[in-house]
């Protein structure tokens, strides 16, 4: 919808428009600044043809992130108002909430952490790997199917503990569980299934080997369910969600930012040169990308369990919020000219990237880790990197949870 369409609308009650914008990542929908000054929550209408009220402005979006009146966990409810039907169980919506319940949050944070021993030299091993392929086949290269998916897999399966050999199928069932439908379709439980069939057999592999030969939180689990009564209740299948849901969770976002981040610095190649020159900036660099970055295209839902004034709506227990992160984290009045991919910005406000408050991302400091050696290697290696076709006729993916291009063409 054109802003001269949204200034003739909404005028009867009716949704102001249809809920989500665009699905390219590389332009900001221009709904966005208009919605942030003129409705910053406005009523819209889901892909499941529900009401939902979408909140575009930092300020709103920090509160309803931060208040615990707004629950993630009860969008799967049965009978609520939807963004889109439920392509995993209801139970996996909140998969931290279910990792605490079960007594495992200590061993996830762990295997969610960078400062692991040698992640980061086997992670900028992989980098290096994955370049040399793509280096000797030449270019042109499509560098998310040949660095952004397996760079984002590599890191998971390292952290899970299961073999790299098995990356793409499951990457593939990302591509079905992640699907944004208008209905349920029955072979998405068995797309879900069948990877928590994988991951079981994994565990039961770890099992089998001698406690120091163990890897990853597939081989803590293994010893878990060895040594730890309070764990004997905990079943493989149990286990095998917990690990589906963070393979799941973390290499769709993370192989997602990285591509749009990559798109980013080749519609501005000087940026490229930029960092190669000034490798310390790389932190602050990857903070400024995650601000930018579009590909959350679908809003954070949450559910309200209370009536809670939002602005100057009055939201109503049971109704659907959407947080639009793209009206947030381009918002002038947090950010000092957010049109601008500025990699020299110093102290921003706190960019909503990850979330905020109690379902505040936990594995934020892991995927900043990711991104920043897939990054540096990548500048190092390929200084003259350019987009191979023209950006407007990169194909955007429809139906995903995610704004990703199906094929990000390149060449050196």
């Amino acid at each position: 919808m054109t802003v001269e369409q949204l200034e003739g609308a909404g005028q009867t009650g009716e949704p102001l428009l249809d809920f989500p914008l665009s699905r390219r990542g590389d332009v900001l929908p221009e709904e966005c600044g208009w919605l942030r000054e003129k409705a910053p929550v406005a009523k819209v209408r889901t892909l499941t043809g529900d009401p939902a009220w979408l909140v575009s402005s930092y300020a709103l979006a920090r509160q309803v992130l931060e208040d615990e009146r707004f629950s993630l966990r009860d969008t799967a409810n049965a009978g609520v108002p939807r963004q889109y039907a439920l392509t995993i169980p209801p139970e996996v919506v909140n998969n931290m909430g279910n990792i605490n319940s079960a007594g495992l949050r200590d061993a996830v944070m762990k295997a969610l952490s960078p400062r692991q021993k040698g992640l980061r030299d086997r992670l900028r091993a992989a980098a290096g790997e994955l370049l040399d392929g793509i280096v000797a086949e030449g270019g042109p290269a499509d560098l998310r199917a040949a660095f952004a998916d397996p760079f984002s897999a590599a890191l998971h399966c390292m952290v899970l503990g299961v073999p790299f050999e098995d990356w793409r199928r499951l990457m593939s069932g990302l591509d079905v569980a992640f699907m944004t439908a208008r209905e349920p379709f029955a072979d998405s439980a068995l797309n879900w299934y069948k990877d928590v069939g994988y991951f079981a057999e994994r565990l039961r592999v770890q099992l089998a080997l001698p406690a120091e030969e163990r890897t990853g939180l597939l081989g803590t689990f293994a010893g878990l369910k060895e040594a730890d009564p309070e764990s004997a209740h905990l079943t493989d299948d149990m286990f095998a969600t917990v690990a589906v849901s963070l393979f799941g969770a973390g290499a769709v976002s993370t192989s997602a930012f990285l591509t749009l981040a990559i798109l980013a610095l080749l519609q501005k190649p000087e940026l490229i040169g930029y960092l190669r020159e000034h490798p310390e900036r790389m932190g602050a660099a990857v903070e400024e990308l995650l601000r930018w970055n579009l590909s959350v295209g679908d809003g954070l839902p949450r559910i309200a369990m209370a009536d809670v004034q939002v602005g100057e709506v009055l939201v109503r227990e049971g109704e659907l919020v959407l947080v639009l992160l793209e009206g947030a984290n381009f918002d002038p009045a947090a950010f000092e000219r957010p049109d601008v991919l500025d990699l020299e910005r110093e102290s921003p406000a706190a960019h909503l990237a990850f979330g905020a408050g109690r379902h505040f991302c936990p594995a934020t400091a892991l995927a900043r880790t990711h991104a920043e050696i897939a990054l540096e290697v990548l500048v190092e290696r390929l200084p003259g990197l350019r987009l191979a076709v023209p950006a407007e006729n990169l194909v955007w993916r429809t139906g995903f949870i995610k704004r990703l291009p199906e094929r990000l063409p390149v060449a050196w």
